[in-house]
């Protein structure tokens, strides 16, 4: 019993430190900056420098707004990504385009290497002048805002 009662803070301790380390090293990283020439579709590039993978939750436009359509794209270095108003069109498809809510970002996919990469395509009906991507990492939930500006 005795033990019990070194171990519980011993572990409480453990479990804060590893909250604070991630929650002030949030693993998301933005590479790839594109947008259309009137900014109704964008491209995010992002990374993910944990080590576990990070699920996307959410991706919203402007002042909170939902987009018309939101994607994941994965490619690599070589084919890198497409800025496209339709995702069906006969140049999209030699891209791939998944939901975003399927596509866990694997861990170690950084921005600088070469492989696999990933990117969130957005289509909206207006301009888009920022991107909020809210997502999920060991349990903790995490929002990241890019600027689009010209």
């Amino acid at each position: 019993m005795k033990k019990l009662w070194i171990i519980a803070p011993i572990l409480i301790i453990i479990i804060a430190i590893i909250y604070s380390f991630v929650k002030l090293n949030p693993p998301l990283e933005i590479g790839t900056l594109a947008s259309g020439k009137d900014q109704k579709s964008v491209v995010v590039g992002i990374g993910n420098n944990g080590f576990r993978k990070l699920k996307i939750l959410n991706v919203f436009v402007n002042n909170d707004e939902k987009p018309l359509k939101a994607k994941v794209q994965v490619s690599d270095n070589l084919k890198g990504f497409i800025i496209t108003d339709d995702y069906n069109n006969e140049e999209s498809k030699k891209y791939v385009f998944k939901n975003i809510e399927s596509v866990p970002i694997k861990a170690g996919i950084s921005l600088d290497k070469k492989g696999e990469i990933y990117g969130v395509s957005i289509i909206h009906n207006k301009a888009i002048h920022k991107v909020h991507i809210k997502y999920s990492y060991l349990g903790i939930s995490f929002a990241k805002t890019v600027p689009f500006d010209k």
